[in-house]
């Protein structure tokens, strides 16, 4: 029996009938990590010692009948997520020894259920970048092709699953970031509505857009793991009040009926062939199952990216100003004064990417274009929210595709900021908007590399995109499938 290759409810199942056990079910992915990661490198840290000790303790709650919906289940999260007593470096050289003295909530959820955490995942530094090629830790690479990348920045949250080294796993989504990396490696992700997921003890990137979601094999997998992040918390400010409902109760109910918005400004030219015909033919499957398709507009589309691009930065300009050597982190200093500290500091800790952002967002912010830049950039982003919230009057989800291309080949976009940033042109909006969004397969390339379809719900409506995937992957097969390394 390949443990690695089966999914958290068949293993849920197994693991209640004593048919395996938390132990050997963690010592079988800790082995498939040993041998691929080399390859892959989605790891920065792998927890053995502390997840051997978690499936101990697992067992024996399973063993008293005391079993949640993730006791005993090997996951693996971000690097971005606090975790006491282990280090979280966000990618990046500035925090590269630095241990939480406590867990962020999303953490502590997974804790309770005995979850077992096996390790913190590689990702671009502080989450910024659509390649994963911005990691202090190095490039993660695409397992279906290790030439290519994973996408970013959960690009390690994406990468290990496709690799069969977590079964799912937390990744954050800032404009696309959960969502690229899942379609580019042929796993299901979802970003929540903002306010859905507590971000309280996650290292901020643009804190009005940040937001914590799953990574799984399967649409089940993905709804199971959100059910247990998801809810009200009081340490986070921006945590909406809102009763969580049973993700998996309506799963299977499909969507006879339901009205399918199709957003003309995301079927574009430039659309590359293989993802248009992916995404024509999963439309042709959601009308064999009964959905209504409807053309709609979101006629703001086009300054998206420049407005995304602006909150985003001067966001993180603010955020990241914490790390200066003072009071944690790596600090550089050869006696220069405390100006001299911060700048060697930061020089030393920030990689090119993160100074490139940090510099936009304190040019947007600073005297005399704060108006003309930051604020301007808030009012399109409500212009833009409003495009979803009319769309929504006139059906119940949108399809469009989450990506423009596949997989794009290691190092070809990195002297291009700009080509990389339109990577996330389908996936920025959401974010800005503040609503939810899932990527799922539904296709290969002439190459045999993944394509995502990306389904966009009203805000809090999780249930209902989870429902319009399930369907979509119960008819066609997409899903599950492991690449071979």
């Amino acid at each position: 029996m390949d443990l690695n290759s089966l999914t958290i409810s068949d293993l849920r199942e197994k693991l209640t009938a004593g048919e395996t056990t938390s132990v050997e079910l963690t010592r079988a992915f800790l082995a498939r990590i040993k041998a691929t990661d080399e390859r892959v490198n989605a790891f920065i840290t792998v927890c053995e010692t502390e997840a051997l000790a978690a499936a101990a303790a697992a067992d024996q709650r399973i063993a008293a009948g005391h079993a949640a919906a993730l006791t005993g289940i090997p996951l693996a999260v971000k690097d971005i997520f606090n975790t006491l007593d282990v280090r979280t470096t966000c990618g990046s050289k500035i925090l590269a020894n630095y241990v939480s003295p406590y867990d962020a909530t999303a953490i502590t959820k997974l804790r309770e259920q005995g979850a077992v955490i096996i390790g913190k995942l590689n990702m671009d530094e502080f989450a910024m970048g659509s390649s994963n090629e911005n990691s202090a830790a190095g490039s993660v690479k695409n397992p279906w092709d290790l030439q290519r990348v994973p996408g970013g920045s959960s690009g390690g949250s994406a990468a290990a699953i496709a690799a069969g080294q977590a079964l799912a796993t937390l990744g954050t989504d800032t404009g696309g970031s959960i969502r690229q990396p899942a379609s580019h490696c042929g796993v299901v992700g979802l970003k929540p509505t903002y306010g859905r997921v507590s971000r309280y003890g996650v290292i901020a990137y643009a804190s009005s857009l940040d937001q914590v979601g799953p990574l799984a094999r399967n649409v089940e997998d993905c709804a199971t793991l959100l059910g247990v992040v998801a809810g009200y918390d009081p340490a986070d400010s921006t945590s909406v009040d809102t009763p969580v409902p049973d993700y998996l109760a309506n799963l299977k109910k499909g969507i006879k009926g339901k009205r399918i918005g199709l957003p003309q400004e995301y079927f574009i030219e430039g659309l590359d062939a293989d993802v248009k015909s992916a995404v024509d033919a999963a439309i042709e499957t959601y009308q064999s199952l009964g959905a209504e398709m409807v053309e709609v507009s979101l006629p703001h589309t086009d300054y998206a990216v420049a407005c995304y691009y602006l909150i985003a930065t001067a966001e993180a300009s603010s955020n990241l100003a914490r790390y200066d050597g003072v009071r944690f982190g790596v600090r550089k200093d050869n006696g220069e004064g405390l100006i001299g500290m911060y700048q060697q500091t930061r020089a030393a800790g920030f990689g090119a990417e993160v100074k490139r952002r940090i510099m936009l967002g304190t040019y947007a912010l600073s005297s005399g274009y704060y108006d003309a830049y930051y604020l301007k950039a808030q009012k399109v982003r409500t212009l833009i929210r409003q495009d979803f919230l009319d769309a929504f009057e006139q059906v119940d989800l949108l399809l469009t595709p989450v990506a423009p291309t596949p997989a794009f080949k290691l190092g070809e976009k990195v002297d291009d900021p700009l080509q990389m940033y339109l990577s996330d042109i389908f996936t920025i909006p959401t974010n800005l908007a503040g609503t939810c969004a899932l990527s799922l397969p539904c296709g290969t390339s002439s190459e045999g590399l993944p394509i995502g379809l990306q389904l966009i719900g009203k805000p809090f409506a999780e249930a209902e995109i989870l429902q319009a995937a399930w369907a979509f992957e119960n008819a066609t097969g997409f899903g599950g499938q492991l690449a071979e390394l």
